[in-house]
């Protein structure tokens, strides 16, 4: 089984040196990147599993590093950071962070969150390889466009196809509005996130509130998610 490399970007260089030698001793590959112009070039390496990105760093903010990356990638990263400010929290999940914690940190819990990011990120491409995903009755056909409720054939748009697919692909996974946006309706995409929020509501409507199901759950001021 090959290792899995992670990449830390990190300007302290004694906590970079700690979390190295941790990630070493748990079986994994590590690279470091002390500022955020490296970190942003290393992190663009197709053979990064994930990157531990810390908020305040010198060339290049963490924030910015983030949202260079997802521009191009959807590899994992956790951010830390040594503000506990709510703000910083929605600011990096908003721009496509799947973890933040809060210096200072226990190494186990950050060891934990790792090894969950990436067993999701492997279900995640595990599942998009699947041509049929199903959420209880529904009952969706990539290969021919079709999705179906208890037999029932739901008509739905081109578009309210992919962010269904989208969503059942990665449930029990909060979904932020700019990764949706990301990956539904491409970074060519100059709109409002606002079109998120509509075409959720044309799926509720063909879906949760025709058949009186919740399928589509709201995680207030993050996005949303589709859970088992």
């Amino acid at each position: 089984m090959d290792k899995k490399k992670i990449l830390i970007v990190e300007d302290e260089q004694k906590i970079a040196r700690f979390l190295e030698l941790e990630l070493k001793y748990e079986g994994y590959e590590v690279d470091i990147a002390n500022n955020g112009r490296d970190g942003l070039e290393k992190g663009k390496g197709e053979d990064v599993d994930l990157i531990v990105l810390d908020l305040m760093l010198p060339g290049l903010s963490g924030i910015e590093v983030c949202r260079r990356l997802r521009q191009t990638s959807d590899v994992p990263i956790i951010m830390l950071t040594a503000k506990d400010d709510i703000s910083d929290k929605v600011t990096g999940l908003d721009i496509g962070a799947d973890d933040y914690m809060t210096k200072p940190f226990a190494v186990e819990e950050l060891l934990a969150r790792i090894r969950v990011l990436l067993k999701r990120m492997q279900n995640g491409r595990d599942k998009s390889n699947l041509q049929i995903l199903e959420r209880g009755l529904l009952k969706l056909s990539k290969n021919n466009y079709k999705v179906e409720y208890d037999g029932e054939n739901i008509d739905l748009t081109k578009k309210e196809f992919e962010l269904l697919e989208f969503m059942m692909v990665n449930k029990n996974i909060v979904l932020t509005r700019e990764k949706i946006l990301d990956k539904v309706w491409g970074y060519d995409y100059f709109g409002d996130t606002n079109i998120i929020d509509v075409y959720i509501r044309y799926l509720r409507s063909k879906i949760d509130q025709k058949y009186n199901i919740n399928l589509i759950e709201t995680v207030r001021g993050v996005g949303y998610i589709i859970r088992d």
